[in-house]
């Protein structure tokens, strides 16, 4: 549909509404520690810019700024929001009323000019983990090319500045995903990034996306039926203009537009307040043009915006009529998803009104699910601040898609520790569901998971049944804003080789405990493999609830196998030195077998193919042989040697220091403790201060003849999350440079966690050396990094296993050496 741009009467009435009620009686709700004013009155000296806290009594207060100044956080349990500003925007606070302070600490840590780690070579300077837009553009470009069965590289349109100048600026990329040899038409999901360019995560985490599909496409059984069966569309960097400034550390919000605040840091439109739909008709953007949130002189007016409108209508059908309170049918195809940082947040439209939309239930239901794995809090995008002209709201309203904005993390410039441990797992989590769903969403979110499927055996010989087994959940929900209701599961289903919604004849699966009465349900099937082909099969299983709600499948691989023909991998696996056999698990790729523990012997048979076999027993290093070709009808032989694992170096810290390199303040203390009484800390007495880079450096090891080098530690900490790192560093050339390995932030971690770290890297080097470093920022409160029990170990032929106290097989019949003790 294509809704006239004109402002609406009655989205100006609801808007209204939002801003009235908790006024001045909310206020009077706030906690008492948060009730009393902060600092006012007159700006700071000089122009900024500053990260300042401002204390609201009224939330249309946050509406009015919102429309000119978008809120980096807003907090309105307890009355206050977090924003960049200079002056201007200072002063635009006080006129608002609210009562401002500086976080002058904040403040400093954001505006630090960005200079590169040490040994960095790639990504943004100090933030290793997030690509620059060329850096993107080449990755996309390469997966592209590698892949071009699963990647295609479309130019979707042009940056501002390339249209100004086509030598300058950027164009605007999709890459687009899936598998090319099976023919369509194929529901769809489109991911935007960045489109605000100061937000570092949107960009990378789509990027991983992107490559976790292609890269496990074939090996792992729901990416591969994902690209089979779907088309995924990612607009990887959807304002690169604006992110070339974001790189260097400015506070770049908008594109790049000379046209508007010419010739300032200020210039540019908000891509974000400048789509079709509504545009400008509700106080949720700005007229005027120097402000974060201008929507510019008209809808559409930014060749961005207008690569992105074009490119998704041309992708998706239009599903709903052109009235506001018109629905999606139930059966709409299609997800639409931008992602933005900060807030931890999953919004939905409308943003414009707090009208509910017309699919809202079905929104609700989705959001509520995407939001379970990331666990941000889920809500109409209006609950935060009204915003008009935005992507969702186009989106849905235009074309009738399940559309939502991802809000990631706690900041712009989010740390990598944070990204690559908790947002990136947590939201490839997300994607990959909101990919699942983009035949249906409206319906399929409401249906229960189908979870854990397992087939055994992994490979079968012809005729030989395979038993399936799965969890069906529908609980699966992010139930902080409001409870999804659950139903008992009622039905589970699995297809072999086709998709659920494909004519295939399903098999009813049963529930594990005999009756489908609860939430959550374990179920199994027997299946026949009688008439299927040699090779890999992919068994889909869907679960069904009591309200008739069919869920998203899930898959798993098995093989067909002819033991007369299919390649076999077999050999043995000895104690290296002594040559006595082991009991150890060999795997090649995900086929798996134990061996014989009273000869060593072992025998796969797996498809054919090149495999790393490896080789794992309990207290002996693992080994692995690379390249190993399985033919047809052949058997080929894989020996191992496998090396007892033993200490290289102890320390429980008990016995003083065993040769530490110690920065001041690292002490050993008292204060508290793995076992039994003393621990390193780098903060004893609790001095943990400003600017601190101190380092806890290791007496040298030769591990030349080591391998399968592990670390194990016990540690607690507390440090401040975003800012102040514990970080486990290795060298291999005896401290001249370092490699970081492990970083640890985070608040109140007080309860003793052992560690072990896996150092292969470390295998075969001559004069290898640990450093624990702690770094601190500005601000810092806490109580620092305490450490305990470090144990260095690995694998070595000389490393003879301890003899036993006492052993007997009970073979000989000789019972002398005990004594009975019960009649």
């Amino acid at each position: 549909m294509r809704r006239p741009v004109a402002a609406a009467a009655f989205a100006a009435v609801l808007l209204f509404a939002w801003l009235v009620p908790g006024g001045a009686a909310w206020a009077a709700d706030r906690p008492a520690a948060l009730a009393a004013p902060a600092v006012g009155g007159q700006p700071p000296a000089g122009d900024g810019p500053w990260v300042v806290r401002a204390w609201f009594e009224e939330r249309s207060q946050v509406a009015r700024l919102a429309a000119e100044i978008e809120p980096w956080e807003v907090r309105y349990e307890a009355g206050y929001l977090v924003v960049g500003v200079d002056l201007a925007g200072y002063r635009l606070l006080l006129d608002l009323g609210f009562t401002v302070e500086v976080d002058r600490d904040l403040t400093a840590k954001l505006t630090r000019p960005r200079r590169a780690l040490p040994g960095q070579v790639a990504g943004i300077p100090g933030y290793p983990c997030y690509r620059t837009v060329e850096e993107t553009f080449a990755s996309a470009a390469a997966l592209a090319a590698a892949r071009p069965d699963l990647a295609t590289w479309i130019d979707a349109g042009d940056s501002w500045e390339k249209t100004v100048d086509p030598s300058e600026g950027y164009d605007l990329m999709v890459l687009r995903l899936t598998n090319a040899a099976l023919p369509g038409p194929k529901p769809k999901l489109f991911v935007m990034a960045s489109v605000h360019a100061r937000e570092y995560t949107p960009a990378e985490l789509v990027t991983r996306f992107a490559e976790l599909l292609v890269g496990a496409h074939g090996s792992e059984p729901d990416p591969t039926w994902l690209l089979d069966h779907h088309e995924v569309h990612l607009l990887l960097q959807a304002n690169p203009d604006g992110r070339k400034w974001a790189e260097q550390g400015e506070w770049w919000r908008k594109n790049t537009d000379n046209d508007y605040c010419s010739d300032t840091s200020s210039r540019g439109a908000d891509l974000n307040r400048n789509f079709e739909f509504l545009w400008g008709c509700c106080g949720g953007s700005s007229g005027f043009e120097c402000a974060e949130t201008y929507r510019g002189p008209s809808p559409a007016s930014e060749p961005e915006t207008q690569a992105v409108q074009d490119y998704v209508r041309a992708e998706f059908p239009d599903q709903r009529g052109d009235d506001p309170g018109d629905p999606a049918p139930p059966d709409a195809t299609g997800v639409f998803l931008d992602v933005h940082s900060f807030s931890e947040l999953m919004l939905w439209p409308w943003g414009y009104t707090t009208d509910p939309p017309p699919n809202s239930t079905a929104l609700q239901t989705l959001g509520r699910k995407l939001a379970y794995f990331n666990g941000y809090y889920p809500e109409q995008a209006i609950g935060l601040y009204p915003t008009d002209g935005t992507t969702d709201d186009f989106a849905y309203g235009d074309l009738g898609l399940a559309a939502y904005t991802y809000e990631l993390g706690t900041s712009f410039f989010q740390d990598c520790v944070t990204f690559e441990d908790v947002i990136l797992p947590d939201n490839l989590r997300s994607l990959t569901y909101a990919a699942k769903v983009a035949r249906t969403p409206y319906l399929t979110a409401a249906g229960p998971d189908a979870l854990a499927l397992t087939a055994s055996p992994l490979v079968a010989q012809p005729g030989q049944p395979v038993l399936l087994g799965a969890v069906i959940d529908d609980t699966r929900y992010e139930n902080s804003n409001g409870s999804e209701p659950v139903q008992p599961v009622a039905a589970a289903r699995a297809t072999v080789d086709e998709p659920p919604w494909s004519a295939a004849s399903p098999l009813a699966m049963d529930p594990a405990d005999g009756a489908f009465d609860q939430p959550a349900e374990p179920v199994a099937a027997t299946l026949d493999t009688a008439g299927l082909a040699d090779g890999r099969h992919t068994a889909f299983v869907e679960g069904e609830d009591a309200d008739g709600n069919r869920g998203a499948p899930s898959a798993v691989f098995f093989w067909v196998l002819d033991p007369a023909t299919a390649p076999i991998i077999d050999g043995f696996v000895r104690e290296s030195g002594s040559g006595l056999p082991l009991a150890a698990t060999v795997t090649a790729a995900v086929f798996s077998t134990v061996t014989d523990p009273a000869t060593g012997y072992y025998s796969l048979m797996v498809p054919p193919g090149s495999y790393t076999v490896t080789a794992t027993a309990e207290d002996y290093a693992p080994a692995s042989v690379d390249g190993v070709e399985a033919v047809a009808s052949q058997t080929v032989r894989v020996d191992f040697d496998l090396d007892p694992i033993c200490a290289v170096f102890a320390d429980d810290v008990e016995s003083g220091n065993q040769g530490w390199a110690a920065d001041s303040p690292w002490a050993i203390t008292d204060e508290s403790s793995h076992s039994p009484s003393h621990s390193w800390t780098d903060s004893p007495g609790g001095n943990y201060s400003n600017l601190r880079d101190d380092a806890l450096v290791s007496p040298p090891f030769d591990l030349s003849a080591v391998s399968g080098t592990t670390l194990g530690f016990w540690h607690i900490y507390d440090l401040e999350p975003g800012y102040d790192f514990g970080y486990l560093e290795t060298s291999t050339d005896g401290g001249g440079t370092w490699s970081t390995v492990r970083a640890f932030n985070g608040w109140n971690q007080t309860t003793w966690t052992a560690e072990e770290v896996a150092l292969s890297q470390l295998d075969g080097q001559g004069e290898v050396r640990l450093r624990f470093r702690l770094e601190t920022d500005v601000s810092v409160t806490g109580d620092g990094w305490h450490l305990d029990d470090v144990v260095l170990a690995g694998g070595s032929p000389g490393c003879a296993r301890p003899a036993p106290i006492f052993a007997d097989d009970f073979e000989s019949g000789d019972l002398s050496a005990w004594s009975s003790v019960v009649p």
